[in-house]
């Protein structure tokens, strides 16, 4: 026995695209293109500023969160040593706080689309987030020369050329460690601002299946997006002036750039750089983390309470300009129907006149028509009563007719009865007749019978007469 299908349509499976790197290393444009090409952007997304004038186009309120779980466990996003900060003893509930986050931002949408450079180095969190939501993943990462991030950095927040270069590689190698087992993409920032296009088609090769809405309309936008202009800092640059830092940097740069180039490189430069931090953590850990934790905190609180502005201060303008847009529609929408309600006055002033024509003429013909109907009526009355006149006497005929007929029946029926009855007289005699000639028959068989015998006895004599004679005859 086979089990019974199930009615109901199958689930759609729902993606997940991360991506990770990081910060200042390309995340936002290759977010934005995702977006473009069909991925679902979070409800409240951080707005742009002066330092990102194009957007970041991430989830304001999960980067906040992201923040203080790293402060809960003595670190910040400018730690380079985040990704080996402990998880702190309530990772349960912190858990808890980012599924419901993530559920408030996406709902049921089909492809999150989930950017934040913290994912990085929390990657533990967030992948047991995204994997209670049933949501299959695929990993991008954008890679930049760690000097062009340093550069950017120290504009907007006054790092240190070494501190950068550090923060690249602990995020870098988290990104890669974090997507090791998942559908993943490397993608070279500065070779996506030339031409996204052959990038793209390379990331969509890596990750096994094309983005969900690639279409000639989303290629113009991206075309509109993507500029040169975006890179404002120097691309490359000799990475061995910052001493073991720039060394471990450029090993995993080769590595990352190699594996953008769908090779399969040896991981022993990554293994070296992870190694090193770790040592360069077991050193100056307790140093460096507290400092990052306590600036980490300040800053978390006012981007918090910017990104809340910026973002009431976008739906104030927006509900003021909706609200000006709806006035104007509706002040149109009213004169449109002033002058359809003149419009429809004038139209049903001149259906009731017509109307009112019609009915005269209506009124008219029907009048007519019941005139001429009464003398049709009249006339098809005087027909039906000629009709059943007529009727009436070709019964009366034919009534006449067959009781004729019904007489000249039963004395044909009398008559063949009498010839039956004859006929049956005449039956019996010659059944008697029949009888008597079969009697004589029988006689006749039994007289030649005894004719027979009586002509073989003849015989038998005169053969023995024959041959007394021959007896006599001959000689003595």
């Amino acid at each position: 026995m086979t089990d019974k299908p199930s009615d109901s349509p199958p689930q759609q499976i729902r993606t997940a695209y991360l991506v990770l790197g990081m910060h200042r290393s390309g995340t936002s444009a290759l977010a934005n293109l995702l977006a473009l090409a069909g991925a679902d952007l979070p409800r409240d997304v951080m707005p742009a500023d002066e330092h990102n004038a194009r957007g970041y186009f991430e989830p304001w309120r999960i980067a906040v969160f992201n923040d203080r779980r790293l402060a809960a466990a003595g670190s910040a996003w400018d730690d380079p040593f985040a990704a080996l900060a402990p998880a702190p003893t309530d990772e349960d509930a912190w858990r808890e706080e980012a599924l419901g986050l993530f559920r408030a931002q996406f709902g049921r949408r089909r492809r999150p689309l989930l950017k934040d450079p913290r994912v990085s180095v929390l990657a533990g969190l967030w992948r047991s987030v995204l994997e209670a939501e049933g949501l299959a993943l695929r990993v991008l990462i954008p890679i930049r020369h760690p000097l062009a991030v340093a550069g950017s950095l120290a504009k907007r927040d006054g790092f240190s050329a070494r501190k950068s270069v550090m923060v690249w590689c602990t995020y870098m190698l988290a990104a890669e460690a974090a997507s090791r087992d998942l559908p993943r993409a490397f993608v070279d920032y500065d070779a996506l601002l030339e031409d996204w296009r052959p990038q793209i088609a390379a990331a969509e090769a890596q990750l096994g299946e094309p983005l969900p809405a690639l279409t000639a309309a989303a290629g113009r936008k991206i075309d509109a997006f993507l500029s040169t202009e975006l890179r404002r800092n120097a691309t490359g640059g000799d990475l061995s002036a910052l001493g073991p830092a720039g060394e471990m940097a450029a090993g995993v740069l080769d590595w990352l750039n190699a594996a953008a180039r769908s090779e399969s490189p040896d991981r022993a430069p990554l293994d070296r750089a992870a190694a090193w931090l770790a040592d360069q953590k077991a050193l100056y850990g307790d140093l460096v983390s507290p400092v990052s934790a306590d600036r980490s905190l300040a800053r978390t609180a006012l981007a918090d309470a910017e990104g809340r502005a910026a973002f009431l201060e976008q739906t104030v303008e927006e509900t003021r300009q909706e609200g000006e847009l709806r006035a104007a529609f509706l002040e149109k929408t009213v004169e449109e129907t002033r002058q359809e309600g003149e419009l429809r006055a004038a139209f049903l002033e001149k259906t009731v006149e017509e109307t009112r024509q019609e009915g005269e003429l209506r009124a008219a013909f029907l009048e007519k028509t019941v005139e001429e109907t009464r003398q049709e009526g009249e006339l098809r009355a005087a027909f039906l009563e000629k009709t059943v006149e007529e009727t009436r006497q070709e019964g009366e005929l034919r009534a006449a007719f067959l009781e004729q007929t019904l007489k000249e029946t039963r004395e044909i029926v009398a008559t063949l009865e009498a010839r039956i009855q004859s006929l049956y007289g005449t039956i019996g005699e010659m059944k008697d007749h029949i009888d008597s000639l079969t009697r004589t028959c029988e006689d006749l068989r039994t007289h030649a019978g005894s004719l027979e015998i009586q002509l073989k006895a003849s015989q038998a004599a005169v053969r023995e007469a024959a041959g007394r004679l021959e007896d006599l005859m001959e000689p003595g």
